[in-house]
């Protein structure tokens, strides 16, 4: 298998895409939170939202979701909407993807008739057929049931080589804080008295059968400031977790510590990982003696190891002797001779003005490379040689839309499952061999009907003349009137890019009834590689919210739209973005979704995870810091008398990755002002807003009613 220290990242902001992505809320209480404001002679008036689940707050979000509902369910469209999506969701025709472990293809499925899921496998020849015969392993339903408890799958990591313990992770409510627990294969139950981690946002991963490497919360001081945790143990079967034998501390303004076993046969060996903000780690090898060997190479690189290599991806320049090599660039070598200090790296890719590395990985004998150009994805597969590592486009790719491969056993074979799809056409799943055109295996259903639509890319000028790509999905026959309802999505951060995909939700409930849907590639986000990151953190924020606004002014010159037909949406990171495009551009749009925020830019370091994202938006208790952060706080700029786009906030309770309070507070602040506002908060699903099917399929119905009835009916 191929490790890296992005393995222990905890990746904290992804966008949701118009659908629904991805306890006890930890890190700090924020009961606490909230006192310790006030009484710290707080000017807040709405500090008390930050208590989650304090009654005076659940009876304040109790009223507004009522009215919300109210008004939502009033349209018949609502319901409408939401069984169909629920019927999408649960549908027994979609793909249900696997991964490989021994003999087995794994699997986690949700349907009608079981909302929690189940955790199956079956065989390659089984899974080839239409209808593969399923073994269920675990049932969360009936596991729920049985313990009185509302688990959401997480996750399951096998102890090889026999295959036989499992560590499976669960979360109670979609929480980011979760349970590991030991589970046998042989008699299908969790082992009496086995590995258990308590809950807490952590990880535990098996060294073998007797050990294991576990980071979770210790007690007092054991987790950083961000809620990760700080101290990675090795931990004995049978003995307590509070003896388990510490292997590396952090510091407490780290984000997160991490240790992993790589279990490939023949490369077996020990890490760790220290996480100091997004971008910036640190990785050691652990010798027999527990001694740290650091890999000597800037912070800001991704470092990786698949059995002897070593690769790094490069986000600023890198100096070695008389060469610098590109920010942007992907250099491998081999991980002994570069211990042993030879420093001669190769180039496999270097980025251009049009091109950036989106992702790469590793088969038995091969390295392959998922490259973007004008964020449209080529795979080439890398073959070693005596000269070096050649080049060449991987067989029967398509040419068009988001195309990823990844390897099915990376330690035994050079098979790979690849998946390809857009915005209009669904998920294809295909498995091949590294050498050969890969076999198309199964295929999403059409959950819409695309026939009348199409697909293009355009490109809109920056205030400081950057060209901004976006992707336009709309009716063949449109007509260039201005009077098209129009969705604006956006994300704009944390090197994310948004890649052409294809939601049954934005289709069925926008693209199908005439809506145009357009997702804009703002700076802050990975489409051009980390420069395209780079441009938009902490001072230079604001270049993300330009280009989000410069492609809404591209629309309405194309006449695709006019600002009161035109609607935007993001979520988390892509919330930050929405409360700052209604806050600081009033009278561009009509109307706005915003899920998940971050919206308090002055407090946002202080609630659950927010310390992680410092890196990306800076510090705003530092005055120099605050004086630019203050320009992109949404809930310090907006203001009474002003005119902004009417807005629908959702969040959730359980949400212990962006506080809640973000979502509750803003709503508060512009109820109060007289603005246009609605709120909805889910009670359970975490950072994803739902724990479920049904639950999506109701929180997607809600944001898609509400803009239809903001851009469809005015």
């Amino acid at each position: 298998m191929a490790w890296s220290a992005k393995n222990v990242h905890p990746f904290l902001l992804l966008p949701l895409l118009g659908i629904g992505l991805h306890a006890t809320l930890m890190a700090q209480d924020p009961k606490s939170t909230a006192t310790e404001s006030q009484a710290a002679g707080s000017d807040d008036p709405f500090v008390w939202l930050e208590d989650v689940t304090g009654e005076k707050a659940i009876d304040w979000v109790k009223a507004r979701n009522a009215k919300s509902q109210a008004v939502m369910e009033a349209d018949p469209r609502f319901n409408e909407l939401r069984e169909d999506l629920l019927a999408i969701l649960d549908s027994d025709a979609r793909i249900p993807f696997v991964s490989k472990q021994g003999d087995f293809y794994y699997n986690f499925w949700r349907d009608k008739k079981n909302e929690r899921g189940l955790w199956r496998r079956t065989t390659l020849d089984q899974y080839k057929q239409k209808d593969p015969k399923w073994e269920v392993i675990l049932d969360l339903d009936a596991l729920g049931k049985a313990e009185k408890e509302n688990w959401v799958w997480k996750g399951a990591s096998f102890l090889r080589p026999d295959y036989q313990r499992v560590l499976v992770t669960l979360s109670r409510g979609g929480a980011d804080a979760d349970v590991t627990r030991e589970f046998d294969m042989v008699t299908r139950q969790f082992v009496t008295d086995g590995f258990s981690r308590p809950e807490a946002k952590g990880s535990m991963n098996w060294i073998d059968r007797d050990h294991v490497f576990v980071m979770t919360d210790f007690g007092p001081g054991s987790m950083t400031e961000s809620g990760y945790p700080r101290v990675a143990k090795k931990w004995k079967r049978g003995t307590p977790l509070e003896s388990a034998e510490v292997i590396y501390e952090g510091k407490a303004d780290d984000m997160s510590i991490g240790a992993m076993h790589d279990d490939s046969p023949g490369f077996e060996r020990n890490m760790v990982s220290r996480t100091l903000a997004f971008y910036n780690d640190e990785l050691y090898l652990l010798d027999a003696n527990n001694k740290l060997i650091k890999i000597d190479a800037p912070n800001s690189a991704n470092k990786s190891i698949f059995h002897d290599y070593l690769a790094f991806e490069l986000r600023e320049p890198w100096t070695l002797g008389d060469k610098t090599y590109t920010a942007g660039s992907l250099l491998m070598t081999k991980l002994d001779d570069f211990l042993k200090g030879d420093r001669n790296l190769e180039v496999v890719f270097e980025p251009s003005d049009t091109t950036a590395l989106s992702s790469f990985g590793f088969t038995k004998d091969y390295a392959f490379i998922n490259v973007l150009e004008d964020v449209k994805n080529r795979i080439y597969v890398l073959k070693p040689t005596q000269e070096g590592w050649k080049r060449e486009l991987l067989k029967g790719a398509p040419s068009f839309g988001t195309v990823n491969i990844t390897a099915v056993d990376s330690d035994e074979s050079n098979d790979y499952f690849m998946t390809s799809t857009d915005y209009l056409n669904p998920t294809t799943l295909s498995m091949g061999t590294i050498g050969s055109e890969p076999a198309p295996l199964k295929k999403s259903p059409e959950f819409f009907d695309a026939s009348g639509s199409t697909i293009s890319q355009h490109f809109a000028k920056s205030k400081d003349g950057t060209s901004v790509p976006y992707f336009m999905v709309g009716p063949k026959d449109l007509k260039l009137d201005g009077n098209h309802p129009t969705l604006l999505y956006g994300y704009g951060g944390f090197e994310i890019s948004l890649q052409p995909g294809y939601s049954p939700a934005v289709g069925r409930a926008w693209v199908s009834q005439g809506g145009v849907y357009v997702v804009a590639n703002i700076r802050g986000g990975g489409e051009y590689g980390p420069r395209w990151h780079q441009a938009a953190l902490k001072q230079n924020r604001l270049k993300a919210y330009e280009d989000f606004a410069a492609v809404a002014e591209d629309l309405y010159a194309r006449k695709v739209s006019r600002p009161e037909k035109l609607g935007i949406q993001g979520g988390s990171n892509g919330g930050l973005l929405v409360g700052n495009m209604v806050t600081l551009y009033p009278g561009l749009f009509q109307a706005a979704v915003c899920q998940v925020p971050l919206l308090d830019m002055q407090r946002y370091n202080k609630l659950l995870a927010g310390a992680s994202w410092m890196a990306e938006y800076g510090n705003p208790d530092d005055p120099a810091q605050w004086s630019f952060i203050k320009n992109f706080s949404p809930y310090h700029n907006v203001q009474a008398g002003k005119k902004y786009a009417n807005v629908l906030f959702t969040t959730s309770t359980r949400d212990d990755r962006v506080h809640p309070g973000h979502a509750r507070k803003m709503m508060a602040k512009m109820e109060q002002q007289g603005h246009s506002v609605l709120y909805y908060e889910n009670i359970e699903g975490g950072h994803g807003g739902a724990a479920n099917n049904r639950q999506s399929a109701f929180m997607q119905a809600l944001a898609y009613t509400y803009l239809r009835q903001q851009l469809f009916d005015k």
